[in-house]
């Protein structure tokens, strides 16, 4: 395959209940940016996928780099909404680790009141197809901190197969360099039951 498929073009994703739409800047309003500030203050967020959004001007610069990465084709970062009220769930994002050869990463995370119904396992699921059927994706891996069990959950679930440890590997939000746990999906796999 060409390099010049391998791109990720703005789509949304529809669930039912939940609809993913590209991030980007627009529309960047206050209570977006509200969500942003809040979900960097969460617990478990801040600890295994720090978000630099401390304020408002943070939270856009976090914006513009998600639509930097939808303009070049390097990166998908979806945000997982209400499908009833556009309230702000979570975010699933795929990007390039090494175009050329079709290797991408996978990566989540979901608000509290989000959490524990599936919805991360469905979304990063639509992804993962997505990222193979129309990005071009090769092999698609997720790391997660070893003591990340729901990470590890939602990574069994979308048929990623557990490849090994990663000693020491990622800088986590603790301050800590976190022993990580590499799951893989390649495009020729099969889909995962429900």
């Amino acid at each position: 395959m060409s390099t010049s498929i391998r791109t990720f073009a703005r789509t949304t994703l529809d669930l039912g209940d939940a609809q993913l739409h590209p991030w980007g800047r627009n529309p960047a309003g206050p209570e977006l940016l509200d969500d942003l500030v809040a979900a960097a203050a969460d617990p478990k967020i801040a600890l295994w996928n720090p978000l630099a959004a401390a304020d408002h001007k943070a939270a856009q610069a976090w914006l513009d780099a998600r639509e930097d990465g939808w303009d070049r084709g390097a990166g998908a970062a979806f945000a997982v909404l209400s499908a009833t009220d556009g309230a702000l769930l979570g975010t699933v994002n795929l990007r390039w680790v090494d175009r050329a050869d079709g290797l991408a990463m996978i990566g989540y995370w979901f608000l509290p009141d989000a959490r524990g119904r599936g919805l991360a396992t469905r979304a990063t699921r639509a992804v993962t197809t997505w990222g193979f059927r129309t990005g071009g994706a090769r092999r698609i891996e997720l790391a997660h901190a070893a003591g990340n069990e729901a990470s590890c959950r939602v990574a069994d679930r979308c048929g990623y197969l557990p490849e090994g440890v990663l000693r020491e590997s990622h800088l986590f939000g603790d301050g800590r360099h976190h022993d990580e746990h590499l799951h893989a999906r390649l495009a020729t796999d099969p889909e995962p039951g429900p």
